[in-house]
């Protein structure tokens, strides 16, 4: 029985060549107008007055200005994907790799972890939820590609979890390999870039299959127990938090059909917010380089280094020996990241606390600090 993922399948996440094919775009056939002189009326109305029923994002000209205002983070997540967003049955809160990143920003922002409202969403409601302004942040196993960067109108940011899509079958169904998936039904949701690459690589292989289609997770796993479909398709880090739970054997296909970067996204726009969460999402990684966690971050208060003094927003003594105290300059706290770190903690805490009960380690894998040999890399906060 395979109830804990083989971190060989992250840590060979990069040796394998990008696959999976983007969906094509809907192109227009508009042909640009023969006449394009400006007419010669070009003056502007008297009246400029913007509308009484103009949102309150347009008039306070952020979403840092509707956060601050209503002091609670609207995160979009996810309430079915154990490890990463998941509710509580008996009390109803939320957890998981991913809402503790939703956590992060508030504890930037607000400063308070706590401060946020998660939004469950199944995947057809994200970017639709994230484009009307419901949500402030996208923070649920989305991956970044070019056609929803351009299309979408969404700002993907830092990625926190570098994940590929892979296979997982019932143990007992004779399926060890990709070639064994020929002519079987395959369980996938709807409205993902998972289906896409399905359809793509599988279509590109020559290895017919059915695809056996769900809207949200909590009506495919069942199905996929009850044998509904032969094999499921998702992306690595999930099969393997789904197989940690299952009372049925299952296997987890040597092969990784494509890159799935995951991390928060917010809507086109407004860069002073996508600079926000980018940099809130990153210091996590930057605390963990320098050492700093939850638990000891307060012994740094006497560092010498004032590259960690920064960070935490200390005073730092210049060539003229005058101490200050730098400004971020993003409409950040100076000491956003402190809040982090004592609230949520830093990346490693935040992948162990959740990830690790699901069988993934760090050690190997893409997700690893750079200088571990993973591609977790930050630029320089100062």
């Amino acid at each position: 029985m395979r109830k804990h993922w083989t971190l060989r399948l992250l840590a060979v996440l990069f040796s394998f060549t990008l696959l999976a094919t983007a969906c094509g775009d809907d192109d227009s056939d508009d042909a640009t107008p023969d006449d394009t002189t400006a007419p010669d009326d070009t003056t502007a109305p008297d009246d400029t007055t913007a509308p009484d029923d103009t949102v309150d994002l347009v008039q306070d000209g952020s979403v840092l200005a509707k956060v601050t205002s209503a002091g609670t983070l609207e995160c979009g997540g996810n309430d079915t994907l154990p490890g990463f967003g998941i509710v509580d049955a008996d009390s109803g809160a939320f957890s998981g790799f991913d809402i503790d990143f939703c956590k992060v920003i508030a504890a930037a922002v607000l400063g308070d972890a706590e401060a946020i409202n998660v939004t469950p969403l199944v995947a057809a409601q994200r970017f639709p939820t994230l484009q009307s302004g419901e949500i402030d942040v996208l923070i649920r196993n989305t991956t970044w590609t070019a056609s929803r960067d351009g299309n979408e109108q969404a700002n993907f940011l830092h990625t926190t979890f570098y994940d590929g899509q892979g296979f997982m079958a019932r143990a007992d169904g004779g399926i060890a390999t990709l070639d064994d998936v020929a002519n079987a039904s395959i369980c996938v949701l709807q409205g993902t870039t998972t289906l896409l690459n399905l359809n793509a690589v599988l279509g590109d292989l020559g290895i017919p299959f059915t695809a056996v289609e769900f809207e949200s997770n909590d009506e495919l796993n069942p199905a996929f127990q009850a044998g509904q479909c032969e094999v499921w398709t998702s992306d690595a880090s999930q099969l393997a938090a789904f197989a940690a739970n299952m009372d049925i054997d299952t296997v987890i296909l040597p092969e990784i059909i494509s890159k799935e970067p995951l991390g928060p996204v917010v809507a086109d726009g407004d860069t002073q917010w996508a600079q926000i969460v980018n940099w809130a999402t990153m210091a996590t990684v930057q605390a963990w380089e320098y050492g700093i966690s939850s638990d000891n971050v307060a012994s740094f208060d006497s560092s010498e280094d004032s590259n960690i003094r920064r960070f935490l927003g200390l005073p730092v003594t210049d060539s003229d020996g005058n101490e200050a105290i730098t400004e971020v300059g993003l409409g950040l706290p100076t000491d956003f990241a402190r809040n982090i770190v004592e609230q949520v903690g830093n990346y490693q805490e935040i992948f162990e606390r959740n990830l690790a009960p699901i069988g993934l380690t760090l050690d190997g894998s893409p997700n690893d600090l750079w200088t571990n040999g993973g591609l977790q890399y930050v630029p320089p906060f100062r």
